[in-house]
């Protein structure tokens, strides 16, 4: 435990915006599964619709650092890359 008055805070500080960031990782984490459902589902529609939710999500959490910038590049490049080929396939 801290013994400085500084550290006392930035340890209260720590903790909610260590559970901030984990609110955030969970609500971009589940968009992105709802998109990879509605690709297994077929529903190429709905993948679409729910991508576009996810791509804003990602786009805002690598912004505030929640995520790198570029793994939410990566996740948004690999789910449109599996809507393509669920619209080629279908």
């Amino acid at each position: 435990m801290p013994n400085i008055k500084s550290a006392k805070k930035r340890l209260r500080q720590n903790i909610v915006l260590r559970e901030r960031n984990r609110s955030c990782r969970s609500f971009v984490r589940n968009r992105c599964k709802n998109v990879i459902q509605a690709i297994k589902d077929g529903d190429i529609n709905e993948a679409e619709r729910l991508f576009k939710i996810a791509s804003k999500a990602l786009d805002q959490a690598g912004a505030k650092r929640i995520i790198h910038k570029n793994a939410a590049a990566r996740k948004k490049s690999r789910l449109s890359a599996q809507i393509r080929k669920l619209k080629t396939g279908a």
